[in-house]
Order: C-alpha cells, then structure tokens, then sequence
C-alpha cells in the first residue's frame, strides 16, 4: 500500500510541473512585458499608469508580471489551437505520413504567426489608446469625467474602450482590403 501512495505521488509530482511550466512566462516574455509596459506607462503618463496597475513603488513590476503571464497564457493557447486547427486541415486534404506532418508544421507555424501578429497589433492598439486617453483628459478634464466617470478606474475605462474602437477599424480594414 505504501509503494502504491509512493508511486502515485511520484507520478504527480512528475506530471504537474510539465503541465503548469505549458504556461509558465519564459524570460522573454517578461523582456517583451517589460519594454511594452515601459512604452505603455510613457504613453499613458506616470499618473495615470499608476492608477491602472498600483502605487507608485509596485505599478511598473505589477504591469510587467501580469503582461508576461497573459502573454504566456495565451501563447500557450494559440499554440495548441493553431497544431489542432492545422491538424484538422491537413487530415482534411487527405495527407498520410511525412507530408501530413510537414503540412501540419507548416500551417501551424503560419497559424501561430497569424496570432503573434494580431497580438502585436493589440498591444500597438493598447498604446496608441492610452495616448489618446492621456490628451483627452489634459484636454478636457470634465468632459473625460464625463464620459469615463471620475473613479479611480476612469482611465482604465477609456483606454480599454478605445483599444476595442482601434481593434475594431483594423479589423474593418482588413475585410475591405479582402473584398476590394
């Protein structure tokens, strides 16, 4: 019985580690959280990135920590569902072998680069929206009451609204350029 529970326990504790580092942030991930939460907190200005992520002493490593963990997470997703996707494609054209394989890596690599693109444009968009949030309220501060509420989330409220605006036309744009 004894052997039984040690076995199993070993078992565990090989498989957890390998299924939770899936989406454990690599240290590239905090480098890219970092330059783009540098850029992000420049666009956004000092005050008001700190009334997003913190206080003044923690905002920029509370910024940096959630944006590596969101980046892995979801990297981790898009890779399973971009091989799954591919897989499906490529059984679907009826490949056996070494040419379904080379099929498989080959659209999932697009699949994937498809999806790190988009992310990247997300995050652009993301910047690009706290910059425009940041002159609106210098610019009219009531009016930025207003419209966003004068709470300490308010600035939040306006980049995530303009963020999904700007991801909004991107996408519009992309569907004309298709029909054109």
């Amino acid at each position: 019985m004894k052997r039984l529970l040690l076995t199993a326990a070993l078992a565990a504790a090989v498989i957890a580690p390998t299924a939770a580092s899936a989406a454990d942030p690599a240290p590239a991930d905090f480098k890219n959280a970092a330059k783009y939460c540098k850029e992000f907190r420049d666009g956004a200005s000092k005050a008001n990135f700190v009334t997003m992520f913190g206080t003044k002493k923690n905002a920029y490593g509370k910024c940096v920590s959630q944006t590596a963990k969101k980046t892995a997470t979801e990297d981790a997703a898009q890779e399973k569902a971009a091989k799954s996707n591919a897989a499906k494609e490529c059984k679907g054209e009826g490949l056996k072998g070494r040419e379904y394989g080379k099929c498989v890596s080959t659209k999932a690599k697009a699949k994937k680069a498809a999806a790190d693109k988009e992310d990247e444009a997300q995050e652009d968009d993301r910047i690009n929206a706290a910059k425009s949030c940041k002159a609106a309220k210098k610019e009219d501060a009531e009016q930025f009451g207003k419209d966003y509420g004068t709470a300490k989330n308010a600035f939040g409220k306006c980049v995530s609204k303009t963020a999904k605006e700007l991801a909004a036309e991107r996408k519009a744009e992309r569907e004309d350029a298709t029909t054109a």
